[in-house]
């Protein structure tokens, strides 16, 4: 008890840049982990680029089920450590769990089962349909290691200990590299799997980081998982995460039913789009790190101060940390299309794809802005239990500018993808002024779980 007190004091007090630097290093290396299947074939074969990564965006979009349950168990965690209750932590790492490994076994047989009407749903060529169907299938299966992973990272971080994350996903990194490399180029190649061997390195790294992640939380954070705990069933705290999780995730699952809505679209427009839009999507991702390393750790601190009711100390920290991420943002957004002509040819020898990519990337200097804001702001509400209207006007937001505009600029007006990174960057801008807005004026304040919790005491 004692020792969770302190590390309860330690978040809200030791600065942001300790907690956030080891989620900035996890967030690249989980970045990378999804990244390194695309770089390691592209040099092996062009056609699986685009098959891994339309298989990458329907499982990418499946996963976010997971994020229902893990988003709210951070609401919760990091709620309790604030308000020093921690007697329940064990129930709901239980409970939390075993929702997410149902779930996910769910999805697993969703994905196996249907991998090919999926993956025609959005389009895919046919040229591509054999390896993104067996890379599918393959990782589709070991999927529920993801969603175990995912809620004990959560853990970790709700109480404070950042660098348990980092370390988990560069041991996966690791794993992942080694094996690719046997199958595409090592000791193995001479069985030619191509999409299919590194499909079995990807699974095999995140079946030993589920097992780690394990292994740690029972000596780190002492944790505990019991069925034991499950008797009787605790319904109460099985409502709340899923009242907390569906609207938390609710952004989310939009944003990415947006974005498949919107690669069907760049799939009309031919390989090369294709291509380019993969390629700039890697390319862009990385100047939201030190943004999505920022909100992480923020946030850790605003459920902490709400649980505590320390609003203010929870406004500052958001207003503090809102203005460091935007700055090193919209500069490494402004590096990252000075240099696009070298970083794209890293990919592709392919001029067009290459001229494509350069216009992208200036477009989305002007959707950092936005999606910075969007980042930090939306993810402290989450922490503070304001979760239901960012998920309103998300839906709105995304499908009225996104979607729509994609279609009306990049189709109608034959402004390919760069008229799609138009339309993404009106939508984040305007969903990123009205959260300011509301952050502002304070309507996430008052509405605290454990404040709730013990209004019912």
């Amino acid at each position: 008890m004692e020792n969770k007190t302190n590390l309860q004091n330690d978040a809200r007090n030791i600065s942001i840049f300790k907690l956030a630097w080891p989620i900035f290093i996890q967030m690249i290396l989980s970045m990378t982990l999804g990244y390194i299947d695309t770089i390691m074939i592209s040099h092996y074969s062009q056609t699986a680029v685009g098959a891994i990564g339309n298989a990458n965006q329907i499982m990418g979009f499946l996963r976010l089920a997971f994020s229902i349950i893990t988003s709210a168990t951070g609401v919760i965690v990091a709620q309790y450590i604030g308000a020093k209750q921690t007697e329940k932590m064990n129930q709901i790492y239980t409970v939390s769990v075993l929702f997410n490994l149902v779930l996910s076994v769910a999805v697993c047989f969703i994905i196996t089962t249907f991998s090919k009407p999926l993956l025609t749903a959005i389009q895919i060529p046919s040229i591509m349909m054999e390896d993104a169907n067996a890379y599918m299938k393959i990782v589709g299966f070991f999927l529920f290691t993801d969603a175990i992973v995912m809620i004990f990272s959560q853990v970790f971080n709700c109480h404070g200990k950042t660098s348990v994350g980092m370390f988990i996903f560069f041991g996966m990194n690791v794993v992942n590299i080694i094996a690719n490399y046997t199958f595409l180029y090592g000791p193995l190649a001479h069985l030619n799997l191509g999409v299919k061997g590194v499909a079995i390195s990807t699974s095999l790294s995140s079946t030993l980081g589920m097992i780690i992640s394990y292994i740690l939380f029972r000596k780190i954070i002492k944790g505990k998982l019991s069925f034991k705990l499950l008797k009787p069933f605790p319904k109460e705290l099985l409502s709340k995460l899923i009242k907390l999780g569906i609207p938390t995730a609710g952004e989310n699952i939009s944003y990415n039913i947006a974005q498949i809505i919107i690669t069907a679209f760049v799939n009309t427009m031919g390989p090369e789009a294709i291509n380019a839009k993969i390629f700039c999507n890697m390319l862009t991702l990385f100047s939201l790190i030190y943004s999505n390393a920022m909100a992480g750790a923020t946030s850790i601190i605003v459920g902490q101060s709400v649980g505590a009711n320390d609003y203010d100390f929870a406004y500052k920290r958001v207003m503090k940390s809102l203005s460091s991420a935007m700055i090193v943002s919209i500069i490494v957004s402004i590096v990252n299309f000075a240099i696009s002509k070298w970083t794209l040819g890293f990919f592709t020898p392919n001029q067009t794809i290459i001229e494509i990519g350069q216009k992208v990337m200036f477009v989305a200097i002007f959707l950092e802005i936005g999606r910075c804001i969007n980042l930090i702001v939306i993810r402290s509400m989450r922490s503070a239990g304001d979760v239901v209207f960012p998920t309103v006007l998300g839906i709105g937001s995304m499908w009225g500018i996104s979607v729509v505009f994609t279609w009306i600029l990049g189709i109608f007006f034959h402004l390919g993808i760069v008229g799609a990174w138009i339309a993404m960057a009106a939508d984040e801008i305007f969903r990123g002024i009205v959260v300011f807005i509301r952050w502002i004026v304070g309507s996430w304040r008052g509405k605290s779980v454990v404040e709730k919790d013990t209004e019912n005491q």
